[in-house]
């Protein structure tokens, strides 16, 4: 695992006020569980149906329907807990949590504010090389996902899609321990990353199926630790929640647009109202919703439809068995076992599959040359044409082959890249294709010597150069490599011309 000792970031302190301003931050993730059935029917999840064709009649508040619950949502966000190091709460309960809005059928939502699933954990935000920020965790708990209003179908009328009612999320929500824009996009990442790994959310925030709602406040430099020793959230400002976020770039234009207009204020002598806003991107600034609901607003009470949750520690145990290598733990083993560096270990292991495909490549091979291989060549193509590494047309068996030919001295370097090339187009087994086009290199020493030979009869006064001063050996290499169409093998050319010199 990294170290938790590296070196805590800076708190980013404001430009351009009067003053010194530090900005505190939390989020509220809400992650889609990936299950095929919602968390209290059986109607399906996927994405892109037709309005209306997910809904069963517990999701649109039928009369007389009781939910029931989905013990494999239970078992996805107690797998996300032990992933994020939280504790997991053996006893735990369903409330339902009122208000009126058109795309909530029942006219609550069934969440959890007592009793979370899910405890205190932690999750390890690396921001450079030896700078990292620990976030702790303060709970995950389940709940139900409202419907969608659709108000771009008719100048008249808005219309309901319900496919989403139901749908189950994990709110993941954090201390406010993240201290700037970037730290918060760092976070959704890092936290997204770790969903995607364990396979309890795939993370699409296009879709909708992770969002953030983020708080925003700021503080004068040294409040902030005054809050670390008394747990007073009174040092910390008045918070701003912005709501609903589905975009790395759109939470740090939204959070560096909410400092200052806090700032703005409160410099001019005023005060910040708490409240929920909206961020408009085209505009770029928050604007208000409504006034920030605190929990007696809800209406909170124990959901009577739904008995508590016991689970037992055995259960717990069974699925913390199946759980799989997360991302600290693969960076760290792929920097001891294959050599790379901590910024190569980062791209290799930023997606699961990709992870995997160097793996596979890497395997019995030399990892240095692998990644080399893997993240220039083959990310950078993917990258320039918008694939993704599914997609890919070299297979890890393929590029492992010509890194086989390279390493036997078959091939050279630039013939690896021009081989890479036509598997990339055509397909085929890289050995097979290298020697149907005459692409291996010479390495018959006689034919090499022969070469040698007439390019040094040819330059005498070359010769002599070389003689004064052997770094201009290089030349006739350079020459010899050309001779041959660039097939001579570069270290036995090197050899030989070395040897013909008197070098």
């Amino acid at each position: 695992m990294l170290d938790l000792t590296y070196e805590a970031p800076k708190p980013k302190v404001i430009a351009g006020a009067k003053h010194d301003w530090e900005l505190v931050i939390g989020m509220e993730i809400h992650a889609q569980v990936s299950s095929n059935a919602k968390l209290f029917s059986g109607a399906s999840t996927a994405f892109g149906a037709e309005p209306n064709s997910n809904v069963s009649f517990v999701d649109c508040a039928m009369p007389g329907m009781l939910p029931v619950i989905n013990e494999f949502c239970v078992a996805q966000a107690v797998r996300t807990g032990l992933g994020l190091k939280a504790r997991i709460n053996l006893f735990s309960a369903f409330d339902r949590k009122n208000y009126f809005y058109p795309d909530l059928p029942q006219g609550y939502q069934i969440s959890q504010l007592y009793h979370p699933i899910v405890g205190e954990g932690e999750v390890l935000v690396e921001l450079a090389p030896g700078i990292a920020r620990l976030v702790r965790i303060e709970r995950i708990h389940l709940e139900q996902d409202a419907g969608k209003s659709i108000h771009d179908m008719d100048p008249n009328l808005s219309f309901v899609d319900f496919n989403r009612t139901g749908v189950a999320l994990m709110e993941i929500v954090s201390r406010p321990d993240l201290r700037g824009p970037e730290e918060a996009a760092a976070y959704v990442a890092k936290l997204r990353q770790i969903l995607r790994y364990l396979g309890t959310c795939d993370g699409n925030m296009q879709n909708g199926n992770l969002r953030a709602d983020v708080n925003v406040s700021v503080c004068r430099p040294g409040d902030y630790e005054r809050y670390q020793a008394t747990q007073d959230f009174g040092h910390l400002g008045t918070r701003c929640e912005i709501k609903n976020m589905n975009s790395m770039r759109f939470i740090q234009q939204a959070i560096d647009y909410e400092a200052r207009r806090q700032i703005a204020i409160l410099e001019d002598g005023g005060k910040v109202v708490q409240e929920t806003r909206l961020y408009d991107p085209d505009r770029g600034e928050t604007r208000s919703m409504r006034s920030k609901e605190e929990a007696h607003d809800y209406r909170y009470f124990p959901d009577p439809d739904l008995l508590p949750l016991e689970i037992e520690q055995d259960w717990v145990d069974d699925i913390a068995a199946s759980m799989p290598e997360l991302p600290d733990a693969k960076k760290a083993r792929f920097m001891a076992d294959y050599g790379v560096t901590d910024y190569d270990a980062n791209v290799l292991t930023a997606e699961l599959d990709a992870a995997a495909f160097f793996e596979s490549v890497a395997a019995g091979r030399d990892g240095k040359q692998a990644a080399n291989w893997v993240i220039n060549e083959l990310f950078g193509r993917l990258n320039k044409q918008g694939l993704t590494i599914a997609e890919t047309p070299v297979t890890a068996a393929q590029l492992g082959g010509i890194l086989d030919l390279i390493a036997s001295g078959e091939i050279s370097g630039k013939m690896a890249k021009d081989l890479f090339e036509i598997i990339w187009t055509d397909g085929g087994d890289p050995a097979e294709v290298a020697a149907a086009r005459g692409m291996k290199q010479v390495t018959d020493t006689g034919a090499i010597e022969v070469a040698v030979d007439e390019i040094i009869a040819a330059n005498p006064a070359q010769v002599e150069k070389a003689k004064a001063n052997p770094k201009l050996a290089g030349w006739f290499v350079g020459q010899v490599i050309k001779a041959t169409g660039g097939k001579a093998n570069p270290a036995a050319v090197n050899e030989i011309v070395a040897k013909k010199l008197g070098l």
